[in-house]
């Protein structure tokens, strides 16, 4: 696996330890239960896999390669780099800034680009029209492209599938950007439309086999599916696939429940010649960060705590898997650790800011920790060490390291 040149800041003294023993232990990741890091008074038990993936330390190697290489150009990021707020935040004290906000607002018109600007192109990949109308500046939006391999999987894979006449089916946000990346390029060789769960997945279902109308699935999905869509032409022969960031479980209970569908009207035996195999396009990182969220999850912890970007899609749903059977609190930084009675904390639901009880005791708790993809580890390290601050507790992190259990 290669090693990307990250800033120092970004590193951390205590996970950094944690993931090198993990790795030496565990080299092929088969391993997913979570390491326990014993204190006198908390026991933090920490995900496998957690942080920063293959994507997101490209992209940030790439975008500070940008600044070191051209100190005399301006450089522009078309949108947040990632989706945590400490990251973005030291780009743009770098220098760097932003075209558009995270939805596409225009904060920066295109038109004032020129052939000696470069534009860095985030880890969500960008639509091909905006590629095309920011090439058309001059500005070089090439060499320092951030897109994640793994996106452009995706995108490769739906290609292949549009020249085998398949209609691709994303499951995704519609208004994210890299869903909203994905489906600019599926749509370039194929019908596409874009499911964000379950529910939507059985609307679609009740389409392809009659029981709802065209004129139904047109106002349904509304401004998610591709020009000339036609439900009764191309939801015959479809491939599915993913916003890379979603729940993996959730894209393969849709898979399966639209190939059942397919089932039914076609027949077992004929129904490779209605659905594609997509799985290989399902991503490595976030597949091992919700695996290992699960082992989290089965634990028993008092509470848990992820950490996090509240914009970050990959985050959520973290948040969402612990939250089923454990008190679950979801905070950017160690900021928002008020008190050893307060905690600020995103609600995913209503999108608000809660102030709630924080630690229900000062003694023999058990904490699940982990993070989000796009969140650097040396945060999670700053969250462990405030509550040990609120905690007052006596064992030193050497102490803990040394009878920690891997």
């Amino acid at each position: 696996m290669k090693q990307f040149e990250i800033p120092a800041f970004y590193r951390s003294p205590i996970i950094s330890k944690v993931k090198a023993r993990r790795k030496l232990d565990d080299p092929r990741k088969q391993d997913f239960s979570p390491t326990r890091l014993q204190f006198s008074k908390v026991e933090f038990i920490i995900a496998r896999h957690f942080g920063f993936c293959y994507g997101v330390e490209n992209a940030i190697e790439k975008s500070y390669k940008a600044i070191q290489e051209h100190p005399e150009k301006r450089i522009f990021l078309l949108s947040q780099m990632i989706h945590n707020p400490d990251v973005n935040e030291d780009l743009l004290a770098q220098g760097i800034k932003f075209l558009q906000t995270p939805a596409g607002e225009q904060l920066i018109p295109f038109s004032e680009l020129t052939s000696n600007d470069i534009v860095i192109i985030p880890a969500f990949g960008t639509t091909v029209a905006i590629a095309e109308e920011i090439r058309a500046t001059g500005a070089n939006i090439d060499s320092y492209n951030t897109t994640c391999p793994f996106v452009e999987k995706v995108w490769n894979r739906s290609q292949k599938l549009g020249e085998t006449d398949h209609t691709i089916i994303i499951h995704g946000k519609h208004d994210h950007e890299e869903t909203r990346a994905t489906f600019s390029h599926s749509n370039q060789t194929a019908p596409s439309l874009v499911i964000k769960n379950m529910i939507e997945a059985e609307f679609l279902g009740e389409i392809m086999n009659g029981k709802k109308s065209a004129a139904e699935f047109y106002t349904y999905f509304e401004g998610k599916y591709s020009p000339g869509f036609s439900p009764e032409l191309h939801l015959n022969k479809i491939g599915v696939v993913n916003q890379t960031t979603m729940l993996a479980s959730e894209t393969q209970e849709i898979t399966d429940y639209l190939r059942s569908v397919l089932i039914q009207k076609y027949g077992e035996t004929e129904i490779k010649s209605h659905m594609a195999d997509t799985r290989d396009t399902l991503c490595y990182a976030t597949n091992d960060n919700q695996s290992s969220t699960y082992a989290l999850s089965e634990t028993a912890p008092d509470l848990a705590i992820v950490v996090g970007g509240y914009n970050s899609s990959n985050t959520t749903h973290l948040v969402e898997i612990l939250e089923k059977t454990i008190p679950t609190f979801f905070v950017k930084g160690a900021d928002e650790l008020v008190s050893i009675n307060l905690v600020r904390s995103f609600n995913i639901h209503d999108k608000t800011i809660e102030e709630r009880e924080f630690l229900p005791s000062n003694k023999g708790l058990k904490i699940a920790i982990t993070s989000g993809a796009s969140c650097p580890d040396a945060i999670v390290d700053r969250v462990m060490m405030r509550i040990l601050e609120l905690l007052q507790e006596p064992c030193t992190i050497e102490e803990a390291m040394e009878r920690a259990t891997f």
